[in-house]
């Protein structure tokens, strides 16, 4: 049984997540600003008023872990928008990089003394992230923030490696959820077994990599 912390845990993926884990007989955390009725109705242990872009907020918000030893930890909260040349909202670019960017690395500096030798830390990014993979343009802020989520993925496997950590960067597909308006070509509980997989089959050998839910591996 597994100790397992999934950040925006009250909906879409985060909330697929916590109840393919629990189905697995694993202990979740599950965290987020205010719990959904959906989410009150699993088994998991809510840890709600967590605002992952107020900083100083955090170290407290997140107290109630401070005895969990953690086994998996999921940087799942992440916020989608669009802006375009001749439309570039500069608030909600700077909203994106403080959610999707800097909130995981911030959760990860605070709980990763909880983290032990075979621990294992995943990213949910986009490959919208990817710089090669981009052939349509737009999506700045997006776009920006989740290839600023990969560059800390890489450096914190170099930095976790010491205390064999490994980490996963991961995209979970066009996943039908109400970030996206419910469009998508995959549904969130689909994507989350999907997720899961790649999570068990993550080592230190394979740390650091950038994979599809599927199973692809995703170009920089």
């Amino acid at each position: 049984m597994a100790n397992v912390v999934i950040t925006g845990a009250n909906r879409g993926i985060g909330l697929a997540l916590t109840k393919h884990y629990l189905s697995r007989g694993d202990q979740v955390w599950a965290l987020c600003r205010s719990a959904s009725d959906e989410l009150k109705d699993t088994q998991a242990n809510i840890v709600e008023g967590v605002d992952v872009q107020d900083f100083n907020s955090l170290p407290k918000a997140l107290a109630p872990l401070s005895q969990i030893n953690i086994d998996i930890l999921i940087n799942n909260a992440g916020i989608f928008r669009n802006e375009s040349l001749g439309d570039i909202n500069v608030d909600s670019i700077e909203q994106q990089f403080k959610v999707n960017a800097l909130a995981p690395l911030v959760i990860t500096d605070l709980l990763v003394n909880n983290m032990n030798s075979g621990s294992k830390l995943a990213l949910i990014t986009s490959r919208m992230g990817s710089i090669s993979d981009n052939g349509s343009g737009a999506y700045y802020g997006y776009r920006m923030s989740k290839a600023a989520l990969n560059a800390a993925g890489m450096s914190l496997t170099q930095d976790l490696r010491s205390k064999e950590i490994a980490v996963a960067i991961l995209h979970p597909g066009f996943v039908q959820t109400e970030m996206v308006n419910f469009n998508g070509d995959i549904s969130a509980d689909d994507s989350a077994a999907n997720l899961v997989k790649r999570i068990d089959a993550l080592t230190m050998q394979n740390s650091g990599t950038f994979w599809h839910s599927n199973g692809q591996e995703l170009p920089w």
